[in-house]
């Protein structure tokens, strides 16, 4: 299923890449950088501990209010307009730290209208396009049913790995891009780390698949011994407007045998062709 929201950096063109590479056996899974949780929502939910976490207060509660309270989080949101006036009114909220002091549903519907009437998510520009929140209800409702037994967090990545970490445990990790920390100016992200994730993630127990952009910097902070870095392309979904087909690099790191799945499905589909070939001898 699709998510709710749209967010900086989200992983929709990516999410099937990401699945593919999982690893085949684990009990928990949890997203540390949850942001718009397109793994997450895509991933099939099973008997698995699934754990939302994002540093980003005001994405957290927006989660506990589509998970607890959508009933009252719609009401919140259907009749709002779609004013460059009305944004602006709450982007200055937002920018001047207002946020805290509404009352959780005020304050998941104000950030949910700046995330859906703002420019590319950005939060802080209106997009000028006409969209019904009404259209958004059924998605709400999905994502409320989807997230009942999924436990979400609003800490810093390294407690939060180390709170969970167990060797059934699997963290899937989309931090800030190197040299894209300024667009994360909610959460404080700052290019030491980058390194502190690598070395928190390094003395985990369990697995990790980190997603990052494709720079030199990044090949050099995580080239270590039993690490694996495997390049991939998408579409540059920004780019489509004046550059169709435009590609962008991405980097899949992990500390385990990421083709182990996608060997199986072959192994399981040479068996289902051997079974074809008796039944019809």
């Amino acid at each position: 299923m699709n998510s709710f929201m749209s967010w900086v950096g989200g992983k929709k063109a990516l999410r099937d890449e990401i699945l593919e590479r999982m690893p085949l056996y684990y009990e928990r899974y949890i997203e540390v950088f949850g942001g718009a949780g397109w793994v997450l929502f895509h991933k099939p939910p099973g008997n698995d501990f699934e754990v939302y976490n994002d540093f980003n207060s005001n994405l957290a509660n927006l989660y506990r209010c589509v998970r607890n309270k959508p009933e009252q989080l719609k009401n919140e949101l259907r009749y709002v307009l779609d004013s460059r006036e009305d944004f602006d009114c709450i982007a200055l909220l937002h920018k001047k730290g207002d946020f805290k002091a509404l009352t959780d549903i005020d304050r998941a519907s104000k950030f949910y209208q700046l995330i859906r009437y703002s420019y590319a998510s950005g939060l802080d520009s209106f997009g000028s396009q006409p969209h019904s929140m009404w259209s958004d209800f059924p998605v709400i409702d999905m994502a409320a049913r989807r997230l009942q037994k999924v436990v979400v967090e609003n800490k810093d990545f390294e407690k939060l790995i180390r709170q969970y970490d167990r060797p059934v445990s699997f963290f899937y990790c989309d931090p800030p891009y190197y040299a894209t920390e300024d667009y994360y100016a909610d959460v404080g992200f700052t290019k030491e780390d980058h390194i502190r994730l690598r070395d928190t993630l390094l003395g985990i127990s369990g697995k990790f698949l980190v997603s990052y952009n494709d720079c030199p910097e990044i090949w050099q902070l995580w080239e270590r011994p039993d690490i694996k870095i495997e390049r991939i392309e998408r579409l540059n979904n920004l780019a489509q407007r004046y550059d169709g087909g435009c590609q962008y690099a991405e980097l899949l790191i992990s500390n385990y045998d990421t083709t182990e799945r996608k060997n199986l499905f072959k192994q399981m589909s040479f068996l289902d062709d051997d079974l074809k070939y008796y039944e019809e001898d």
